[in-house]
C-alpha cells in the first residue's frame, strides 16, 4: 500500500484542472491557479516524482472501439491461492480492465469489457482456468451513467 501523500491547495487545484483535461497547457493551468507556467511545470514534475501523478493518459469511449458490453465479475479464490497470485494472471487478459481486491463474500472484483455478451463466456472460462479461482459471479451492466470522473480534491 502506498503512503498517503498530502498535497497543498495549489497542487490540488493543478490536479483538478489537469484531471478535467490533461491536455491543458501549463500556461492555461497557471492562469487558473495563479502561478507562472514554469511554476506549474515544476509542481507537476515534483508530483510525478512523488507518485502523486501516476501517468498521463487518454480516455477512450469503449463503444467507439467495439467494446459494447460491460460486466463486473466477482471472483472467489479457493483458499489455497492468494489474490496476489491470481491478479497477475488476470492482468494478462485484455478484456479485464480493472481489478480490485475486496472484502466480503468474494475476494476480487474485475471490470470486464467485450464486444458482445457472448464474448463474456469465453472470458469467464479463461478466469475460471486460472489456478486458485474457485468461483465467479457476473453482474451485467445495462447502462453506464458515468465513469472516469476526474478527482475533485478538497481545496481545489
Amino acid at each position: 500500500m502506498q503512503a498517503n501523500i498530502q498535497t497543498d491547495a495549489i497542487d490540488a487545484k493543478i490536479l483538478t484542472a489537469l484531471g478535467e483535461d490533461g491536455r491543458r497547457s501549463y500556461a492555461d493551468v497557471g492562469a487558473e491557479v495563479g502561478l507562472s507556467t514554469a511554476a506549474v511545470h515544476e509542481r507537476v514534475k515534483k508530483m510525478l516524482e512523488r507518485g502523486v501523478i501516476r501517468r498521463f493518459s487518454i480516455s477512450v469511449d469503449p463503444h467507439t472501439v467495439g467494446l459494447n458490453f460491460t460486466a463486473f465479475v466477482a471472483i472467489r479464490n479457493d483458499g489455497g491461492a492468494h489474490c496476489r497470485d491470481i491478479a497477475p494472471r488476470l492482468r494478462e487478459l485484455p478484456s479485464v480492465q480493472e481489478l480490485h481486491s475486496v472484502a466480503g463474500e468474494y475476494d476480487l472484483l474485475a471490470k470486464v469489457r467485450t464486444p458482445h455478451a457472448r464474448d463474456l463466456e469465453a472470458v469467464l472460462l479463461q478466469i475460471k482456468a486460472i489456478p486458485g479461482v474457485a468461483r465467479t459471479t457476473s453482474t451485467v451492466v445495462l447502462n453506464t451513467e458515468f465513469e472516469d470522473q476526474p478527482l475533485r480534491l478538497p481545496g481545489a
